[in-house]
C-alpha cells in the first residue's frame, strides 16, 4: 500500500529506465494484466498508477480530473526518486500524457499514446452525449460502446468481461467524472510544439481514435511524433493484442533510453 497521501500504483521489474503507466477509463492498472508477462523487466521499472477512484486508489479522495492525474503522476515520480523518467498512457491516460510531457519539460525522456484522447477532448454529439453519460449507470451503454471501439468483433464474453471489471475497479462517481474530463477538456494550446519524443499507436479496428484523427491533431501538434498502427486490435491493444503492444513500446523506449 502506498504512503498516506501518495496515489495507489504497483511497480514491476527493477531496470534502470523508469516508467510512469496510466490506464484508461474503462479501468485501473489491471487492464494491462495481459502484457504483463512480456515486459522487459530487467531493462525498465514500470510504475503502473491508478488514478483516483480506480483500485487501489479507489477510496482516495480529490479531483477526478486530466490534471489531478498529472499532478499525481509526477508526485509519484518525485516520490520513488525519478528524475528522469517515460511515459506511457492509454486512451484517457494517452491525454494525461500530454498533459505531462507540457509540465514536465525535461524529465519525461520519451513517451507513449495508445489510442489517445487528443489535448483537445473528444467531443460528442448529442446521442453521444446521451449514450457515455449514461454509461456510468447502464450495461447496455458500455456495452455498446465497447462494439464501437472494436468494430463488434469480439465475443460476447469479452465485452461481458470489461464491463464487469469497469465496476469493479472504479467507482461510479469516478467513472462519470472522467468521462466530463476526457471529452470536455481542452489544454491544445499548452502542448503544441512540445519537442518530446512521442510514439502514437492506434488500433486498427478503432473507430473513434483513428490513423485520420491522429493526423489532425497529435502528429500536428508535436513536431517529433512518430505513428503506428496495431494490426488486429480495436481500442484495447493491451487486452487485444497484448504482445504486440508491449514489444512496440519497448522498442521505442530502448530508442530513447
Amino acid at each position: 500500500m502506498a504512503p498516506e497521501g501518495i496515489i495507489g500504483h504497483t511497480v514491476i521489474g527493477s531496470g534502470p529506465e523508469k516508467v510512469i503507466i496510466l490506464h484508461g477509463w474503462w479501468g485501473d492498472y489491471t487492464a494491462y494484466g495481459s502484457m504483463l508477462p512480456f515486459l522487459d523487466r530487467d531493462s525498465f521499472t514500470y510504475a503502473f498508477m491508478d488514478c483516483r477512484g480506480y483500485g487501489k486508489s479507489r477510496e482516495m479522495t480529490g479531483h477526478h480530473s486530466i490534471d489531478q492525474i498529472a499532478a499525481d503522476a509526477l508526485a509519484l515520480a518525485d516520490h520513488l526518486g525519478w528524475d528522469e523518467f517515460h511515459t506511457i498512457g492509454h486512451s484517457m491516460g494517452g491525454m494525461v500524457v500530454q498533459k505531462i510531457m507540457h509540465k514536465a519539460v525535461g524529465r519525461v525522456k520519451s513517451a507513449v499514446a495508445i489510442t489517445p484522447v487528443p489535448a483537445s477532448g473528444s467531443s460528442l454529439d448529442e446521442d453521444g452525449r446521451a449514450l457515455f453519460h449514461g454509461a456510468a449507470t447502464n450495461d447496455d451503454n458500455r456495452i455498446g460502446i465497447l462494439n464501437f471501439l472494436t468494430s463488434s468483433r469480439l465475443s460476447k464474453s469479452w465485452y461481458n468481461y470489461v464491463v464487469r471489471r469497469s465496476h469493479e475497479t472504479t467507482s461510479i462517481e469516478a467513472f462519470h467524472d472522467y468521462m466530463l474530463a476526457w471529452t470536455e477538456t481542452d489544454f491544445v494550446d499548452e502542448v503544441k510544439g512540445n519537442e518530446t519524443p512521442l510514439l502514437v499507436l492506434v488500433g486498427e479496428y478503432d473507430q473513434a481514435i483513428t490513423a485520420e484523427a491522429m493526423t489532425h491533431t497529435l502528429l500536428e501538434w508535436f513536431p517529433n511524433a512518430t505513428f503506428d498502427i496495431i494490426q488486429n486490435s480495436g481500442h484495447f491493444p493491451m487486452l487485444e493484442t497484448p504482445a504486440r503492444l508491449a514489444t512496440l513500446m519497448e522498442n521505442y523506449l530502448y530508442k530513447h533510453s
